[in-house]
């Protein structure tokens, strides 16, 4: 409907009802009181107390947001949307357009996160888990078999701290941020601790640290698994962020759209690659070389595990940052001559160069942390990346994300099917 249209619906200075906002607008009445709840628009009561009654300002202005066409085909039919998150540029990457290894060296994980949301730096932030949400979470987690994957664990953590929350529907700017301030420790909290003597408290990446690993850390340790997770924080639409973005598109609350993303993450070719790499290294550890090891994986025709990235033509700069950490820690040093051991001996057949995964493969081998360790440090800090996506969807059109489909069967009209003998 064109702004001349809408002048006949209402007079500059009065106020519409639910009724005429919802035809402004091209949606059912109960949609227009969703966005009243998500904080779009405002609303006051009408005489006598009865219905609500909208600016029609706003109503319009709502309305052409509402008609910006933000998801675009391109040539290749993939799926283009626009944000104001994460910019990938020659082998760079920014967070609302700051350098986003320099935030995360300088930065906590709980800061960045909180960049990421609003725009605004609070040094010093860290997130706490509210009782009753993480009671429920660790009484859920607690009771899946021990043979359960970290995602497992963490998808079922978030649908229970979901179901503790009577508010999780309110989708408001501010509502979601601090739904997103508890949902992460409350993640965390909901795994079991590696050694029984571990206590809570501090930054998260020291919390963490005791679901992953029975040895006491020291603060380079430390530090370098909180600048992982600030370096994972969001990598623009990777496959479970663009799920995560479907969801929210479909007005799915917080924690539905994180587990919207913690499926999609365990799959091999996501947060899963992270193990594969750390398995190789220790291999590599216990045969004393590389080649043997990339040989074998090549034979197998499976990829090198931790090497090559297809946004970067370069070395990933998360790896690059994670690396230099890691070479002041003594622990590291086996763990990290390994590393560099298969990315020379895969450079004499392919110009390959090492990713985060490798990095994070490191970290964790060296850590004494298992296998599957990277992918619960992967799908923690990216987290906090989803719900920045999910508030970014949730002030775009409702269902937006809605690709056509490309029928390629058998044109219609066909016979009915016949009953086939056994």
């Amino acid at each position: 409907m064109t702004d001349q249209e809408a002048g006949a619906v209402a007079h500059e200075g009065q106020r519409i009802s639910t009724k005429e906002a919802a035809e402004l607008l091209g949606v059912k009445p109960e949609t227009v009181y969703a966005y009243v709840s998500r904080g779009q628009l405002s609303s006051r009561r009408g005489p006598g107390g009865r219905g609500s009654t909208f600016d029609p300002k706003e109503v319009r202005a709502l309305a052409r947001r509402n008609r910006r066409e933000p998801a675009v085909a391109t040539s290749a039919n993939e799926l283009s949307v626009r944000t104001r998150i994460t910019l990938i540029d020659k082998d760079r990457y920014y967070f609302r357009g700051v350098d986003a290894v320099e935030l995360a060296l300088r930065h906590s994980y709980e800061e960045v996160a909180e960049w990421l949301w609003t725009g605004v730096l609070r040094p010093g932030i860290h997130f706490t888990a509210p009782p009753e949400p993480a009671g429920a979470a660790r009484l859920a987690v607690r009771a899946l078999p021990e043979h359960c994957a970290p995602t497992d664990r963490l998808r079922v953590a978030a649908i229970s701290a979901a179901a503790a929350d009577p508010l999780r529907f309110d989708l408001a700017e501010e509502a979601v941020v601090g739904t997103a301030r508890t949902l992460i420790p409350t993640l965390v909290a909901a795994l079991p601790p590696v050694l029984p003597t571990h206590r809570d408290g501090g930054p998260l990446a020291g919390r963490l640290w005791g679901r992953l690993s029975g040895r006491k850390p020291d603060e380079g340790s430390l530090h370098a698994l909180d600048t992982a997770l600030a370096l994972l924080v969001d990598h623009d639409l990777a496959a479970s962020t663009l799920a995560v973005r479907v969801a929210a598109s479909a007005r799915a609350h917080p924690y539905a759209a994180v587990s919207a993303g913690l499926g999609v993450l365990e799959g091999p070719l996501h947060g899963a690659a992270s193990g594969l790499a750390h398995r190789m290294l220790l291999e590599v550890l216990d045969r004393g070389s590389a080649t043997p090891v990339v040989a074998n994986e090549l034979r197998a025709g499976r990829r090198v595990p931790g090497l090559g990235h297809r946004l970067y033509a370069g070395e990933d700069p998360r790896a690059r940052a994670l690396f230099g950490l890691l070479e002041v820690m003594p622990k590291a040093g086996p763990a990290l001559a390994a590393a560099r051991d298969v990315v020379a001996t895969t450079a004499r057949h392919t110009d390959l160069h090492a990713n985060i995964d490798l990095a994070l493969a490191v970290l964790t081998v060296s850590s004494g942390m298992p296998a599957e360790a990277g992918e619960t440090v992967f799908a923690v800090a990216r987290t906090a990346g989803w719900i920045a996506h999910a508030l970014e969807e949730y002030e775009e059109r409702p269902m937006r994300m809605r690709p056509v489909g490309q029928y390629v069967g058998q044109r219609p009209p066909q016979p009915l099917p016949t009953k086939q003998d056994a």
